[in-house]
């Protein structure tokens, strides 16, 4: 088994292969990590959500990291790591172009909304969805792999 740094090019085929990632966020001197489906478009994860904590932390602090992961049969695997900024794209017309592009890329994917808009508790049903979609500017990118053989 051997272990090499992957290049960026390496990196954005595995995240553009995949769907779920997970989020890490930072508020005073406690990480918060969750699973979020995203889709790459250019040099940016697009997601979406409900408002909770892991909105509420990165409001608070924009800049996150988002890892993404596959095992392949055998003993192989692949991780890359995003480090970005987060970007929230609220529902007023200075954001529509973002909101809309964001929905149009997440839409093409299985069950895109999800685990963003479900909550553990039953919640009250309202009038308007209090949903969002958000961006993580991607800043950096790094990647390990582990393969068979001498590499």
């Amino acid at each position: 088994m051997m272990v090499k740094e992957m290049t960026r090019p390496e990196c954005i085929v595995l995240i553009s292969a995949s769907r779920l990632g997970r989020l890490a966020c930072v508020r005073g001197n406690r990480p918060y990590i969750v699973p979020i489906h995203y889709a790459l478009d250019g040099n940016c994860l697009y997601s979406f959500s409900m408002p909770g904590q892991k909105i509420d932390w990165m409001r608070e602090n924009p800049h996150v990291c988002v890892e993404i992961d596959e095992i392949s049969d055998g003993r192989g695997w692949r991780s890359a790591v995003i480090y970005g900024k987060y970007q929230e794209f609220p529902d007023t017309d200075q954001w529509h172009h973002e909101r809309i592009h964001a929905w149009s890329i997440l839409e093409q994917h299985k069950n895109w909304w999800e685990p963003g808009a479900l909550k553990p508790t039953p919640q009250a049903i309202v009038s308007a969805s209090p949903h969002l979609f958000y961006g993580i500017d991607i800043i950096k990118v790094t990647g390990r792999m582990a393969v068979d053989g001498d590499v």
